[in-house]
């Protein structure tokens, strides 16, 4: 037995021992050293090893897996020839990262995989369902592209394989080594497919100022004053939109030369050395400071953080001659904003919106050796109604294909007569020609079953037919292609819990003279979707009900800079809550998010604009919008259409067309079209907060989406008097106006609460706006909002009244809540704080009491019973302190000091429990309910002690070694019992050792001032959190410890792998 790994294949230890399986099982890898196998742990799957290779750092790259057919006893067969075919592969995972051999270091929660209850460690391969039985040579490997020179490591096995299958691989599937792969010692790339895919987030330098360095800009502006001596640079940007403009003749043509206009930073020889060291995804703004005087240049509608001004961005880009005849693009995911790019001083092109992803072809201006590439930004003030973030947000690529391949966002995935026994699979192929040369391409692709966990691409499952294509010299506009193809027995895509997001991938390959030209992959799942205009939204059938809500792209402390464990934590809580489903509000997201979303199952709309022709801002996407609408629209949906979650487009919130008749109609009719043209299986909508059923604005959609109007707005006595928009609820006037228009409500609430802030006395209403009076739910001194849940904006409604009218009107399909999370800006009601109140968790990721009401709405079978407010009240004692309930329960019965305060149960329309007379006295207040006449959950809390102690929390104690990973530790005040004191404010200290840092620090309350890198924070209400990211490619054990004057002190030890 070999695996013909050149130069040093090592001998088999046992050549005739064979491991049993049967086709379509599951085989368990495992990567151990010997010299480490004595004394394993008893229960351990590996007998004789003490220790799994933690420290086995060479371990980042794809993972392949091929077998061989012995065609008879495998130790007479050395494996020469081409005699190996492809069972399996797995690239990036979300967020640009190769695996890391997780399976070889005993990591047992993520990586693991469940067999009978319990979990191997170890990566899991499926032997193909249908092949032939016999004897195999099965090769794992992991390819170590990362390392100079490439490394390789595979690893050998027989095995017998029974079963009823006659399938052998094709000749033509059939590859030697070695042979199979192309190595180049100069270089760290390994050309396996055709095509690579290169993060450049590294080694950056960064300068920023708010004074502009060099007189250049894309386009006038408000906020431009001195216009005198400024190149504009727009008509060199507007061609790099061509690809999106539908109509070849209003695509633009780029002025001949360069701009006229000197710049240093672009130039090679420009001496950058002062400036700042960065890794992107970077925010220049989150660091602060924080602006806290009055009328400051950046207030609180933006985050009161340094968002404005000029960037630049320079890096070296080194190319070989393995890169000759390359077509090669640079991809960025995200920058904010007014993106310009140059390489060695040419200007390539660039993208002006800030939240679209967008890519460059680097290859006229490319040259063998050292490359220099410049990046500008321009963020203006008042361009946002939130906090943008600046900088080079997301991930940056390069893409290195050859000049025939398959083109930007270049397939189109779609599903149709779903049924459990087969499902029709339509792709859609666009091929892009660079080449000199004409020649003939055969286009084959397969469909693969895809593991979403691990990254696995498992059996395939169906082909389309193959077809050949001649592509031309010179040809401008791509080529498409159409094919169809069935899918026997599809394992479905959907919601959980009652379904599972089931994923599958369609491998595109390019052939030309018998090597590979391209290969693309292209995830997606195999689901219906039914708009129905009487019972709401049905997924495969099932009538889903929308328990959304509406997220921002900060993730707050941490900025816009994208980072996937941040916005992964984001969703496991929101996951928790019940919720299963997402608006991104109000722009394209980060394409990991949507990887996330398709592989935990959430529902989303995807959301573009915030504003048209008409300005919410003075700088805001309204100056744009004329030349870039078409071409940011259609490049929005080409690059997500594919992602199962998406369940309609938005292409507008609150816009202030809605409103202006037959004019603003004919800009939304303008806008769906291009959603119709780009993908016909999902409607188009914009959300509305004024139009009327009977304007002309929502006869263009296709979808009714209401943002507060379907539940009323300024409708009840508690908001008489308040200004603005008022109405009653619509939701009856819109369903009889549009009978065969699904409606579902894309905001809903907006309302407002401080975490564990509780003010007196409360209101009586069930929905009150908050006032800084006597019961009026507000404190402008502190800053702060009463967290009993009942209070809004003046627009808003609470929970309950929410929950009221959509259970008045059952043929809505849903809400998503505004919002999920608080984030950066918008601070309502008070402006002079930094961050909002809307969110039903802290920017912090501390739960707000609104999030175990929302719980008990859409999680009806949790047995939970949560008690508010906190029972540490010196200052009260003898006073009515209002207690309420949030319980799926349907009675429940509330002791204080083991004395009843009464048994209640909720009636219609009423989704708490309120006991408005309690008289507070320091002890025990202990709730028990009851659902259907038994017991259902109990819950208590008590007056705490003095403060004596912190305590850390993680929420993961082994984190990769990678540089991006993050552990979220949560510290809290404790008193002598361990009970947390509901209202400390300690500053905390903190401090870490090992191969870690502290990169924010935060509370969650909306008035901190304190810039989030600091390492001291105060406790907000018992609680702080501080965040640690590991250091790139170094392992070892991290000590957090957190201090402060006059309590015991805490340590939480974290390992990076």
């Amino acid at each position: 037995m070999t695996c013909n790994r050149p130069g040093d294949a090592l001998p088999a230890k046992n050549p005739t021992a064979y491991a049993p399986i049967k086709a379509g099982d599951t085989i368990n890898v495992q990567y151990y050293r010997d010299y480490e196998c004595n004394d394993l742990p008893e229960g351990s799957d590996l007998k004789g090893c003490n220790r799994y290779q933690r420290e086995w750092v060479h371990c980042a790259g794809p993972i392949m897996v091929y077998m061989a057919n012995c065609n008879g006893p495998c130790e007479n067969f050395d494996g020469k020839g081409k005699v190996w075919f492809k069972i399996q592969e797995a690239g990036m995972k979300d967020g640009g990262h190769f695996n890391r051999c997780d399976f070889a270091q005993g990591e047992a929660t993520h990586r693991g995989w469940e067999q009978g209850g319990r979990v191997l460690r170890g990566w899991p391969v499926v032997i193909p369902k249908n092949l032939k039985p016999g004897n195999y040579l099965i090769r794992h490997e992991i390819l170590m592209i990362e390392l100079n020179p490439v490394q390789s490591y595979p690893n050998c096995a027989n095995l017998e394989v029974s079963g009823t299958g006659d399938a052998v691989a094709p000749e033509e599937y059939l590859v030697e080594f070695p042979g199979t792969y192309s190595m180049n010692g100069k270089d760290t790339s390994v050309v396996l497919t055709g095509r690579q895919r290169v993060s450049i987030n590294t080694g950056w330098r960064f300068l920023r100022t708010t004074k502009n360095p060099d007189n250049l800009i894309y386009d006038l502006r408000p906020d431009v004053s001195n216009q005198k001596d400024l190149t504009i640079l727009k008509p060199w940007i507007l061609p790099s939109a061509n690809d999106f403009i539908n109509d070849p003749a209003k695509h633009h043509q780029r002025p001949t030369g360069t701009p006229d206009r000197k710049v240093p930073f672009v130039q090679a020889t420009f001496d950058d050395s002062t400036w700042e060291d960065v890794t992107l995804p970077h925010d220049w703004a989150i660091k602060g400071p924080f602006y806290t005087e009055e009328n400051p240049i950046i207030g609180g509608g933006m985050g009161r953080l340094p968002i404005q001004g000029i960037s630049w961005y320079r890096r070296k880009l080194t190319m070989t001659e393995v890169d000759e005849g390359k077509t090669i693009y640079l991809d960025i995911d995200g920058a904010m904003s007014y993106a310009m790019v140059w390489l060695n001083a040419n200007l390539v092109g660039g993208w002006p919106y800030g939240y679209n992803s967008f890519r460059l072809d680097l290859t006229p201006y490319l040259k063998l050796g050292e490359n220099q590439l410049a990046i500008r930004l321009d963020n203006p003030v008042d361009s946002s109604r939130w906090y943008p973030g600046g900088g080079i947000y997301r991930n940056v690529w390069l893409t290195k294909v050859n000049p025939t391949h398959i083109a930007q966002w270049g397939t189109y995935i779609t599903n149709r007569d779903v049924s459990a026994q087969s499902a029709t699979i339509d792709l859609s192929i666009k091929l892009a020609n660079k080449g000199s040369t004409s020649r003939l391409i055969e286009v084959a692709t397969d469909i693969h079953a895809f593991d979403s966990e691990s990254g696995v691409i498992a059996e395939k499952v169906a082909e389309f037919p193959r077809r050949t294509v001649t592509m031309s010299t010179g040809q401008r506009q791509p080529v498409g292609l159409n094919f169809s193809a069935t899918v026997n027995s599809p394992q479905l895509w959907g919601p959980p819990p009652t379904q599972r997001p089931n994923l599958y991938v369609a491998v595109t390959r390019l052939y030309a003279d018998n090597r590979t030209l391209d290969t693309y992959e292209t995830r997606f799942g195999i689901r219906s979707l039914t708009y129905d205009a009487g019972k709401g939204l049905l997924v495969n059938g099932e009538l889903i009900r929308i328990r959304g809500v509406n997220q921002h792209h900060d993730l707050g402390a941490l900025g816009a800079a994208f980072n996937s464990r941040a916005a992964e934590r984001q969703l496991e809580i929101l996951r928790n809550l019940g919720s299963n489903a997402i608006r991104m509000s109000h722009n394209p997201p980060a394409p990991e998010l949507l990887d996330m979303v398709d592989r935990m199952g959430f529902l989303v709309i995807d959301e573009i604009f915030d504003c048209w022709e008409r300005q919410k801002n003075a700088n805001d996407f309204h100056l744009i919008f004329p030349d870039w609408y078409e071409p940011d629209l259609r490049s929005f949906i080409r690059r997500d259409r594919n992602h199962p979650s998406i369940i309609a487009w938005s292409f507008g919130n609150e816009v202030g067309e809605q409103t202006t008749g037959a004019t603003g109609a004919a800009v939304a009719r303008k806008l769906r079209d291009i959603v119709h043209e780009e993908d016909r299986t999902r409607p188009g909508t914009a959300s509305m907060n004024a139009a009327q059923p009977d304007m002309p604005f929502p006869e263009i959609l296709d979808l009714i989406s209401l943002n507060y109007q379907g539940e009323g707005i300024r409708d009840t006595p508690p908001y008489a008097g308040s200004q603005g928009i008022t109405t009653p609820p619509m939701y009856p006037k819109f369903h009889t106006k549009f009978p065969d228009k699904m409606i579902l409500s894309s905001e809903t609430a907006a309302a407002l609460s401080t975490r564990g802030t509780y003010m007196f006395p409360v209101t009586n209403e069930i929905s009150a706006p908050v006032k800084d009076t006597a019961g009026g739910g507000g404190n402008p001194n502190t800053r702060q909002v009463s967290a009993y849940e009942l209070y809004t904006t003046p627009f808003g409604s609470s929970a309950d009244k929410v929950f009221t009218m959509q259970d008045k009107n059952p043929f809505v399909a849903g809400e998503f809540v505004w919002s999920g999370w608080d984030y950066m800006g918008e601070p309502t009601p008070y402006y002079s704080a930094r961050s909002s109140y809307f969110g039903i968790i802290d920017l912090a990721g501390f739960k707000k009491d609104r999030y175990y009401l929302y719980q008990s709405r859409w999680r009806p079978d949790l047995r939970m019973a949560h008690i508010l407010p906190h029972w540490t009240w010196p200052n009260r004692v003898g006073q009515i302190t209002p207690v309420h309930v949030f319980s799926a329960a349907d009675e429940a019965e509330l002791f204080l000091n083991g004395k009843s305060q009464g048994r209640k149960r909720k009636e219609a329309s009423n989704f708490r429990f309120r006991w408005d007379n309690v008289v507070y006295q320091s002890g025990e207040l202990n709730v028990v309910t009851y659902k259907n006449g038994d017991p259902w959950a109990n819950n208590t809390v008590r007056t705490t002690g003095a403060a004596s102690q912190l305590q850390l929390t993680a929420d993961r104690s082994t984190i990769n070694a990678d540089g991006s990973d993050l552990s979220f530790i949560t510290v809290a005040v404790l008193d002598s019992k361990g009970d947390v004191i509901p209202q400390a404010g300690n500053a905390i200290t903190f401090s870490l050792s090992g191969p870690g840092e502290i990169i924010a620090t935060d509370n969650g309350d909306p008035a901190d001032m304190v810039s989030f890198p600091s390492k001291t924070r105060k406790a907000f209400n018992g609680f702080a959190l501080v965040i640690v990211r590991t250091k790139a490619g170094v392992s070892g054990s991290i000590t957090v410890t957190a201090t402060s004057t006059g309590l015991s002190s805490a340590q939480v030890t974290l390992t990076a792998q």
